[in-house]
């Protein structure tokens, strides 16, 4: 096998079958309007006989002004397989694959065998590289297969015992997730997956940028998301008789409260953490308060609580000024239902990246781990939502009574959850949320701040499960 790192020009033929196809990627970020330039910024011809393989991380300029960095994994087939032909992207016009045809290399299970075999490796002799994390050596011979879920990067499975992360839209280091995974590992966290290794390329252009990773597979029954939504939709049907304290999802609401609690003490034991005064409440306060006066520029249905939401903020500055300071440490930063995962020794936390709207810098900043709570509090609202739509639309027809039970049933599953999960929070040695409502309150209105602007730009359908719940949390003070 050759790797061999080559002028970014190689790629200069293929980039107008390039642009277009790029707008089609989920991970394409196109709020930055549309391509207006595309450049090869680092690429490597890492097999060149058939089926080729290349890599390649290329320098978008968009319409607005924005400039972003897109990886790429490319394949070249003088005759591509049926099986393939869903993943073409177009017939070469020149170059050394003249005729042959250029295709996404992630659904080509052959270049994924090659992809892992470089970067065992030890020097590849050009990128992609893998840093290792682990002295074992890399179990090639793995049958690989791309997994689906992820939207703004591309996951490979080999075997049941690695997953390779490839960041589509990669940035310079440190990275959030390589770091947090890295020390969670050093801290032998059972809750989250062992880290392999990080990814880099030493293609002239592409020094420092951080590709991906590779950690362990964990075979999961299911994700939180799907798993709640399901148990909520029973719920909302009628199938349970009541909605239980205890057994249902509750149980593992109860049982997720505690993992998130054990990895909250392991990222409290491997990164610094410190008190937040008064003036940095304040500050954080005040940064939500511009954060609301965005998002109601954007969603004016917000302005009939800024007021209400603006006292929340408030209360939580002067609970700092009353001599509460709080407790500030390495977090998720991003977590909800979709990022944890039951398998068969209990739940697992993955996606350490944080929240993707928020710049690298402020990814790492340490912050509450009530944060992460309210994050979660959130999902489980959504999940209900989702269920009680879901069940609506089967029922359609239906008069107003059964409807308000539904929605009545959908209110009480996400109580009860929401409760099971700080309950299992604290006996894991968390803070006990609910000790906290101040902050807990002030950041859950913030996320809700947030998603209904997300909503508004991407899913309009949804922006009333936000607004329902600002308008709960702006009657609560």
């Amino acid at each position: 096998m050759s790797v061999t790192a080559t002028e970014p020009g190689i790629l200069a033929p293929l980039l107008p079958a390039l642009e277009p196809w790029l707008a089609t990627r989920r991970w394409f970020a196109g709020g930055g309007g549309p391509l207006a330039e595309l450049t090869p910024l680092a690429v490597t011809v890492v097999r060149e006989q058939s089926p080729a393989l290349v890599h390649a991380v290329l320098r978008a300029r968009h319409a607005g002004g924005t400039e972003r960095l897109y990886q790429l994994l490319l394949g070249l087939r003088p005759d591509l397989p049926a099986r393939l032909a869903p993943s073409a992207i177009a017939e070469v016009p020149d170059g050394p694959w003249r005729g042959w045809t250029l295709y996404e290399a992630v659904e080509d299970p052959a270049l994924l065998g090659v992809l892992l075999r470089t970067l065992a490796l030890r020097d590849p002799a050009g990128g992609p590289r893998l840093d290792r994390t682990s002295a074992l050596p890399l179990p090639v011979g793995l049958v690989p297969r791309a997994l689906t879920a992820e939207q703004s990067n591309s996951t490979v499975a080999y075997g049941d015992r690695l997953l390779l992360k490839l960041y589509r839209r990669p940035e310079p280091g440190p990275h959030a997730e390589i770091d947090a995974l890295r020390a969670l590992t050093e801290q032998r966290c059972t809750r989250t997956p062992r880290l392999h290794g990080a990814l880099h390329t030493d293609a002239p252009g592409g020094e420092g940028l951080v590709l991906g990773l590779l950690e362990d597979f964990l075979p999961a029954e299911a994700d939180g998301w799907e798993s709640a939504v399901r148990h909520a939709a029973d719920c909302i049907e009628g199938s349970c008789r009541t909605i239980p304290a205890t057994g249902g999802f509750t149980a593992h609401a109860r049982t997720l409260g505690q993992a998130v609690a054990e990895v909250h003490g392991a990222l409290a034991e491997a990164f610094p953490r410190h008190l937040l005064g008064p003036g940095a409440v304040a500050d954080d306060a005040a940064h939500m308060k511009r954060r609301l006066a965005e998002a109601i520029d954007e969603v004016p249905a917000l302005a009939r609580y800024r007021t209400a939401l603006g006292a929340l903020y408030e209360d939580y500055a002067a609970m700092a000024a009353r001599g509460c300071p709080m407790l500030a440490q390495r977090t998720h930063g991003d977590l909800h239902l979709g990022q944890v995962l039951r398998t068969a020794d209990g739940w697992r936390v993955i996606d350490f990246e944080g929240q993707p709207a928020t710049p690298a810098a402020e990814r790492t900043r340490p912050q509450s781990a009530l944060r992460d709570v309210a994050s979660m509090l959130r999902s489980f609202d959504y999940a209900a939502r989702t269920a009680l739509a879901d069940v609506q639309e089967r029922s359609a027809g239906e008069g107003p009574g059964p409807r308000l039970r539904r929605t009545r049933r959908a209110y009480a599953w996400a109580v009860r959850n929401r409760r099971a999960f700080c309950d299992g929070y604290r006996d894991a040695g968390g803070a006990d949320p609910y000790c906290r409502p101040v902050p807990l309150r002030a950041f859950e209105a913030d996320k809700a701040v947030y998603e209904a602007v997300y909503e508004a730009r991407h899913r309009p359908a949804l922006l009333p499960v936000p607004l329902a719940a600002i308008h709960r949390l702006a009657g609560s003070r």
